[in-house]
């Protein structure tokens, strides 16, 4: 009686470098991804920041420049988790690339893992061009440990957001996935205060932030440089939780819904 083989399988990790690689090549070489992760918050910081850095906000002794260099940190982290998610899933799946991907010997986690791996390796050189244009051109001086701080709760504040483009990629077509994704997300970043402070904005929209996951998310930022916020920094830790079960909830019953379409 002869033997049965088992399956040889290819080790996890050079096909998790390979694949991150891959990943990392694809957004790089679109400079509508690339180019916009990086430079639109410097655009935004310049034309916003820079002329009132110097400006210390109302009943604090923070400066603008460090107040919005702490918003633009949040905005283009979140961007990123969302765009490079969001868009990218979508049109692969336009592509049929997860139909390719079945006759592969790769398994999904590690598509998935390497696609969360390249979009905080962008959400990170995204902080590495801005915190050195704000340093220089805005002015903004604060302590080592607030640029270290800021810098970490970004980063790992941003997953949730992963999930939320995760979902959007899954929900959305190809064609459409661009304005699903700015019709959520430019509004509420507005709403959330990122572009100005939350007293500046009308009286209907402060009663609408503070239910926006992007308002927890910001408020780590703000706090980071020493700003004042509405809550506690665990409390802020604790509803962007939440709001990340939530969305890699629907990111979940999104991505089992077209496996259940497309192969069942």
């Amino acid at each position: 009686m002869s033997a049965v083989t088992a399956p040889v399988r290819a080790p996890m990790w050079p096909m998790l470098v390979r694949q991150t690689w891959a990943e990392f090549l694809k957004l790089w070489r679109v400079p509508a991804f690339s180019a916009t992760s990086l430079l639109l918050p410097i655009v935004f910081y310049a034309f916003i920041g820079i002329g009132q850095a110097n400006e210390t906000l109302t009943g604090t002794h923070v400066k603008f420049g460090a107040y919005f260099l702490a918003s633009m940190a949040v905005y283009s982290v979140a961007n990123v988790m969302i765009f490079s998610f969001g868009i990218s899933v979508a049109t692969e799946r336009g592509m049929k690339m997860d139909l390719l991907q079945r006759a592969t010997p790769m398994p999904p986690f590690v598509y998935l893992f390497s696609k969360c791996i390249t979009a905080l390796f962008f959400a990170a050189l995204t902080l590495v061009v801005l915190f050195p244009f704000a340093y220089f051109a805005g002015g903004v001086r604060i302590d080592p440990s607030a640029w270290a701080t800021l810098a970490s709760r970004v980063l790992i504040g941003s997953i949730p957001f992963i999930a939320l483009g995760f979902a959007i990629g899954y929900l959305s077509g190809p064609n459409s996935a661009v304005a699903v994704i700015n019709l959520i997300y430019l509004p509420t970043a507005f709403a959330s205060g990122l572009f100005f402070p939350k007293q500046l904005l009308p009286s209907f929209i402060q009663s609408i932030a503070p239910y926006l996951p992007l308002h927890f998310f910001g408020q780590l930022g703000w706090d980071a440089i020493g700003a004042p916020t509405d809550g506690t920094v665990a409390a802020d830790w604790l509803y962007l939780a939440v709001y990340g079960v939530l969305f890699f909830a629907v990111a979940l019953w999104a991505y089992r819904r077209e496996e259940s379409r497309k192969f069942t």
